[in-house]
Formats: C-alpha cells, sequence, structure tokens
C-alpha cells in the first residue's frame, strides 16, 4: 500500500559516511539498487536509524529483495520500540503484516497486524496508521467474497486518509473500493472508483510502493471484468512508469503479463510472447508464484494460435505445475489436435463445478467452440446466451463481440444463415471498434460461410480472403489451414523445391508433431526425418519449425 514513509532525516552530524548520504540522494532520485547499496554499506559501518531503515526496505523491496525487506523492516520497527514511538512502529508492524498478508502467510502476518493494533490502542491520540489497519480487513473480506463488508472497511480507510490528508491511504481505499463494488456486479460504479483512485497514482501522488501496488491491482481488476479499454491504458502507464526507473525490479513481472495479454488481444502476438517470456524467465518475488505460471499460460496460447502444438502442451503443463488452471487453453488445444470428447469432458467439469461468472466468462466461448465441434448446437445455444447475459452485466464491448460471435456461430450451425449475418456483422463492428483483430477475422470467417450458404460466392470469397490475410499476418497458421481448406486455390501451387515427400513431412511440422512421431506416422527413421526437416528449412530459407509453418500457409504449400 504506501511507502513505510520515512519522515524527514534528523539533523545528522557532519561525521555521518559518505555512503548514508549517497544512499539518501539516491533513494530521493529513485535509483534504487544504488540506494540500496550505499545504504546496506552505510549500515555496515554503523548501524542504521529507524528512519534510513525504512529507506533500506522500501529500496531493497523495489530491487525485488523480499528478504531484506522484512529485515530492515523488522529492525526499524524494533528501533522505534525502543525510542516509544509507538505510532512508528504500529507503521512498520503494518507493512510486515500486509507484506506476509500478499505472501500467503497466514499466521505471521495476523501477528504483526494484531502487534500493529495492540500498539495503536496506547495511543491517546488519532492518528491515520489506524487507517491502515483497516486495509488487510479490506482485502480479507475480498478474499472471502464478502464485498459489502470490503466496502465498509475501505470506507472507513478512506475516512482517514481524507482526514490525514494521506494521499496513499485515501487512493489504496479507494480502489479497494472499486475492487468490492465489482464483486457486488455493480460493474460500472466500480469501475469509476478505479479511475478515482488512478487519477492520484499517475498524477504521481503516491509513493513508489503504494504507486505499483495500485496499478498492479487496478489493473488485474480491469481485466477480471473484461475492461481492457482501461487495462490497456493503465498497463501503458504502468510500462512508463516502470521504464522511468532502470533500477526498478518489483512489479515487472505482474506489468509484463497484464502486458501480454493486452498485446495478445490487440493482435502483436510476437511483442506479447517476449512480454510473457520475459516474465517467466526473470518472475521477481514480489509478483508471487502465480504470475510466472500465469506467464507460462499466455506463452501456451500463442504457441497454440501459432499453430506449435507441441511447445502448446508444454508450457500449459508448466503453467498447472506453478498453480494456474491451463483451462480453456488446453482444451482448445486438444480440439485443435482432433481430440473433442477429451476437450469437451474437461470444459463440461469446469461449467459445472465453476458458480463465479468472472471465473466461467473465459470458459463459456471456448465451451461454445467445442459443442459446436461435437454436434451439441442446443446446448451451444444455452452458453451462448448465457455469455450475452454476462456481456450485457459487464457491460464490456469486448465481452459483447465474444458473444456476438458465439451467438452467430450456433445460428450458422443450426442452419440458419439467415439470422447468422446480422448478428455477426454487430459482433464485427465491435471488434474493429476495440481492436480485437483476432477474434474480427474468425468473425469474418463465419460471414464468409453463411455467404456461402446463401449461395452468394462473391462475398464468401470476400470475406474468407479478408479473414485470411489477417491470419496470415498474426501467424495464426491453424486458421489459416482452415481457410484454405474452405477456399482451395484457383491456380496451381508453387512448391518452392519441395519435393512430395518434404511437403508431406512440411505438413506433419505444421500440425505441432516431432520429428519422433512423424517418423513413426510416416514409416521412416527420425534420422530421415531431421534431414527432411534440414532440407525444407534450407530451401524455404527459414530457420525454424514456426517460421517453416507460417512460410507454408502464406505461400499456399499445404
Amino acid at each position: 500500500m504506501t511507502t513505510p514513509g520515512p519522515r524527514q532525516p534528523r539533523a545528522v552530524d557532519c561525521g555521518v559516511p559518505d555512503a548514508l548520504a549517497r544512499g539518501r540522494g539516491f533513494h530521493e532520485a529513485r535509483a534504487w539498487r544504488d540506494a540500496y547499496d550505499e545504504l546496506a554499506r552505510a549500515d555496515r559501518v554503523a548501524p542504521l536509524s529507524a528512519e534510513d531503515l525504512e529507506r533500506l526496505a522500501v529500496a531493497a523491496y523495489l530491487i525485488d529483495r523480499d528478504g531484506e525487506f522484512l529485515a530492515a523492516l523488522d529492525r526499524a520497527h524494533h528501533s522505534y520500540l525502543e525510542a516509544r514511538e509507538g505510532v512508528h512502529a504500529a507503521r512498520c508492524a503494518f507493512w510486515l503484516g500486509l507484506r506476509l498478508l500478499l505472501r500467503g502467510e497466514q499466521g505471521p502476518a495476523t501477528g504483526w497486524l494484531a502487534r500493529a493494533e495492540r500498539l495503536l490502542e496506547r495511543e491517546p491520540r488519532d492518528c491515520v496508521e489506524r487507517g491502515y489497519l483497516r486495509l488487510p480487513a479490506a482485502e480479507r473480506c475480498l478474499a472471502s467474497g464478502d464485498g459489502e463488508a470490503a466496502f465498509a472497511a475501505a470506507a472507513d480507510a478512506v475516512d482517514i486518509g481524507d482526514r490525514f490528508a494521506d494521499a496513499d491511504l485515501v487512493a489504496c481505499a479507494r480502489h479497494l473500493q472499486g475492487r468490492a463494488l465489482l464483486q457486488q456486479w455493480r460493474v460500472a460504479e466500480g469501475l469509476t472508483l478505479l479511475d478515482e483512485a488512478m487519477i492520484a497514482v499517475t498524477a504521481g501522488e503516491l509513493t513508489p510502493l503504494m504507486t505499483g501496488l495500485v496499478y498492479c491491482s487496478v489493473i488485474d481488476a480491469c481485466q477480471r471484468v473484461y475492461a481492457f479499454d482501461r487495462a490497456r491504458e493503465w498497463t501503458s502507464a504502468l510500462s512508463a512508469w516502470c521504464a522511468a526507473q532502470p533500477q526498478l525490479v518489483a512489479f515487472t513481472t505482474t506489468c509484463r503479463v497484464h502486458r501480454a495479454e493486452v498485446l495478445q488481444w490487440q493482435g502483436a502476438w510476437r511483442e506479447a510472447f517476449a512480454e510473457a517470456r520475459h516474465a517467466y524467465e526473470q518472475p521477481s518475488d514480489e509478483a508471487g508464484p502465480r504470475a510466472p505460471a500465469a506467464a507460462m499460460y499466455r506463452q501456451g496460447e500463442l504457441h497454440r494460435l501459432r499453430g506449435d502444438f507441441a511447445a502448446a502442451e508444454k508450457a500449459y503443463r508448466r503453467a498447472s505445475q506453478g498453480g494456474c488452471e491451463p483451462q480453456p487453453g488446453l482444451a482448445l488445444l486438444r480440439l485443435a489436435q482432433g481430440r473433442v470428447d477429451a476437450a469437451l469432458a474437461a470444459l463440461r467439469r469446469l461449467v459445472l463445478t465453476s458458480t463465479d461468472p468472472l471465473e466461467r466468462a473465459p470458459l463459456l466461448p471456448a465451451h461454445v467452440e467445442v459443442l459446436l465441434a461435437a454436434d451439441e448446437v442446443e446446448e451451444a445455444g444455452a452458453a451462448a446466451r448465457e455469455l450475452g447475459e454476462l456481456a450485457e452485466s459487464l457491460g464490456s464491448r469486448v465481452v459483447e463481440a465474444v458473444a456476438a460471435h458465439a451467438r452467430g456461430a450456433v445460428a450458422l450451425a443450426a442452419g440458419d444463415p439467415r439470422a447468422a449475418i446480422p448478428t455477426l456483422r454487430r459482433a464485427l463492428e465491435m471488434c474493429q471498434s476495440v481492436e480485437t483483430p483476432y477474434l474480427a477475422a474468425r468473425v469474418r470467417e463465419l460471414i464468409g460461410l453463411a455467404c456461402d450458404a446463401l449461395g452468394d460466392q462473391d462475398g464468401r470469397r470476400l470475406e474468407l480472403e479478408a479473414a485470411r490475410a489477417v491470419f496470415v499476418r498474426l501467424g495464426a497458421a491453424p486458421d489459416v489451414a482452415r481457410i484454405d481448406a474452405a477456399m482451395p486455390p484457383s491456380r496451381p501451387r508453387h512448391t518452392h523445391g519441395l519435393t512430395p515427400r518434404e511437403l508431406q513431412v512440411l505438413a506433419q511440422v505444421a500440425a505441432g508433431k516431432t520429428n519422433k512421431v512423424i517418423a513413426g506416422e510416416l514409416g521412416l527413421s527420425e534420422k530421415t526425418i531431421d534431414r527432411h526437416v534440414s532440407n525444407i528449412f534450407g530451401k524455404l530459407g527459414v530457420s525454424s519449425r514456426a517460421a517453416a509453418t507460417s512460410f507454408a500457409y502464406e505461400h499456399r504449400l499445404l
């Protein structure tokens, strides 16, 4: 929440080591690694004061040294206790408790927060720290699903923050009120409060630690309710804030995971994958154990969309091992592999056992797609209707577009292309307004199929060609293959020097199969397949399986 808030330094003797002065200067300049190094160096010469220990703690947190953060804050707390400064000792205890709470260490967190409460009970005067202790109470209520109690606790904190003119407390409590309203399904009101909290954040009114915490929490809340326009804006702002502090490490993992999802929706798949890979390979302790798993899930999604099914399989498994639910991505991978029954069983299990609408939201579009593949049109229609109701409740144009796409797909599968086309046209309009090119191309593909069902061959070709162009640009190899199957080339293909056997191997590579699997299916040795793949790379001028797949679909080799 807010930085521990070191007070203005007391007058110091002329004998203060240069390291301490430099550490304070670096802290003021937000050069966090340098601040930590110099303050730690000064501490080795002579123990730091409580105020400087707080500075050391903040710097440690922001360069992702969680253990050092807790240790420095513990020392500051005891230093304040020895000086009989109970309010400041309580502030340190609050931060220790909050950090441990966010790490999932309930016992120690409860102990520190109880100590902070007890210290403040001894204080005769009112103080802003009483407001800070309402924040963990609000967080606990949110975690238990009690949005009303969370809102009330956060409202108490806002009142205290206003009374003491504490910008950190007000902004944090206000955003918790927004999250509480979102939990009560009062989406428009909740987003308004989040926006209000972010005004103080983006204006630079908050301390660095609070700035990062509120940024990440607000972006996560926006993405949970599919407010991708806001998520995109705040993610860009967070990225700029992080970039302005080159030595900052904390918050960058969470920032990259959120940014990867936003970029994927925008159609910047290469950039999205780079962000997700960086978030997985260089995770920060601050982000918690789930962030790298979420980053791996995002990689799995992008691998699947680009047709690298073997890599997608590995990514989903790693995400699951890290504590991230690999669905609905894994079910869609099974569908792409032709394992419809497995995909349907997984999604039915999740839909039947999930009651939270926000948990069901990402499942329903995939459920509709798999149900239609299984020829369960009536059940798909029910899922599409639920998705539409959810979109109306959320007021999210992204979810509205997804829901309209699902309704159009169901109408087309039910043999009613006349009803499908206006619904799909509406979906396309919304996709274009929120800049989701992949979904827009999927919609145009269905419009083309509806035109075909109504005998409009020109309309069919125009829509399918437009969809194919987007799929090629994105590198969505399976989608390109599906379009090509529906729209065979009008003239003989150019093989680019590939032999019939190499074309056969290339088709297997594009399907995401390993050389070992290809060898087994074609009755050849793995060494022979290795040679064929090497020849394919050389003739096409590519250096990877993904690049060969992209080239094959772009040039209609398959």
